[in-house]
């Protein structure tokens, strides 16, 4: 690889970094820790890179020790392994200063994983993105051996989408009407099209969707898995977003696809969720009151992004309420923290560290429907003591009391910004 060329892509990344205009969002860093951003397709891994970079400037390190490398470029789509070492050589040219490594789409480069670990052996620090459709959390694990942090970016949080929106919270920003209406008027659409960072530049939003999914489909699932039968694949992810909301056994999804005339044996319908799982396209929820077996063939499962479940639904706003409260959850709450509740009684999500319980539901009106829903909370409350019951709505608020549980009855607006 040519010095000069290297020595040209480390300044243009130089004069590049202090100009980008980002919204910052709130990830905490290690400050000798060494990073992989990992991430659904388009969620903002590269700007966890330019924010990263940005806070090192501000704290004081010499913009001539930054190295962006960015492998999408095409003056890098030759280079091999073992000319990674090229990037030190031209920096040592610049400065005589251990360079901060910001390595963007690395996983162009086959083999680049000796190098990483290289660079965390000799005490580097360096920052990584990858696309998903060829790196993944666990190959990080298994090919870096804990010399990297794995940092997952997710899609904008309501909070973040309002402040992208301009929308300026403060602590009492519900007194407002204004900012009140500001926020029930931004709801609506992050409710139906999801946190994709880019996605508020664009008019035609569900056309946009169908181009982020369509690349996952192939070159995250597909291409990456080789899988065979697309078709199948097609109409697993299709019966998981019609079933979001009901624990689903992989043999009922089997029968549903096989249903259609395409054979679709339980195991795959097992690999398939996998492979959604590892793309971060979905994540999956355990009962908290059934064995080992039936946890492992019996989930709830959640896609990731709003706007990617959107695409497969007509008419489900309930669909939607309740896979948004989910990934609420999911990105607080870690995996072995987090379930439902269905055993005599469903309760959507359980957080026994917590001693919550949260039921979604788009509507009480109907008396039957809030009997229904305080009812199950009312019954996990005698089973396992509850120190908070809430009903997640899409615009009621109110208190119920039962007995001795006190249930809140939230807008989910309202409680994202909790």
């Amino acid at each position: 690889m040519n010095i000069e060329i290297l020595k040209r892509i480390i300044r243009e990344g130089q004069d590049l970094i202090p100009q980008i205009e980002l919204y910052e969002r709130p990830i905490d860093f290690e400050p000798t820790g060494n990073y992989v951003f990992v991430g659904i397709r388009q969620c903002g891994k590269s700007y966890m890179l330019y924010q990263r970079a940005q806070q090192l400037l501000r704290e004081g390190v010499d913009i001539r020790d930054i190295v962006y490398i960015n492998f999408d470029d095409e003056r890098m789509q030759t280079i091999k392994s073992e000319e990674l070492d090229a990037i030190l050589q031209a920096h040592a040219s610049i400065s005589p200063n251990k360079p901060y490594l910001f390595l963007d789409e690395i996983q162009n480069v086959t083999g680049w994983e000796h190098f990483a670990r290289r660079l965390a052996n000799q005490k580097y620090t360096c920052y990584i993105t990858g696309s998903n459709a060829k790196m993944l959390s666990r190959d990080i694990e298994s090919t870096l051996g804990g010399r990297f942090w794995t940092k997952y970016v997710y899609t904008f949080t309501l909070s973040e989408h309002l402040a992208q929106k301009g929308i300026q919270l403060d602590n009492n920003w519900m007194y407002s009407a204004k900012l009140q209406g500001d926020v029930e008027r931004s709801f609506s659409d992050y409710f139906h099209f999801g946190g994709f960072p880019e996605l508020h530049m664009v008019v035609a939003k569900r056309i946009w969707l169908n181009e982020i999914y369509n690349k996952i489909f192939f070159s995250d699932l597909v291409v990456r898995n080789k899988v065979r039968n697309e078709q199948a694949l097609r109409l697993t992810i299709r019966r998981l977003a019609e079933c979001v909301k009901q624990p689903t056994a992989y043999n009922r999804i089997s029968h549903l696809v096989t249903s259609t005339g395409i054979t679709c044996h339980p195991n795959t319908v097992m690999d398939y969720v996998e492979y959604m799982r590892n793309a971060c396209m979905l994540f999956s929820l355990n009962n908290y009151a059934s064995k080992f077996a039936e946890r492992e063939t019996v989930k709830k499962h959640y896609f990731s992004d709003n706007g990617l479940l959107n695409i497969f639904l007509t008419d489900d706003e309930t669909s939607l309420l309740e896979n948004l409260c989910a990934i609420h959850l999911h990105q607080i709450f870690a995996d072995d923290q987090l379930f439902y509740y269905a055993k005599n009684i469903e309760v959507d999500f359980f957080i026994p560290d917590e001693q919550t319980a949260i039921q979604a539901c788009y509507s009480i009106n109907n008396p039957l429907t809030a009997e229904r829903e305080t009812e199950a909370l009312l019954k996990l409350h005698k089973y396992v003591p509850l120190k908070r019951a809430v009903i997640i709505t899409y615009n009621q608020q109110t208190t119920i009391q039962r007995e001795d549980l006190t249930i809140e009855v939230l807008p989910i607006w309202k409680w994202l910004l909790e």
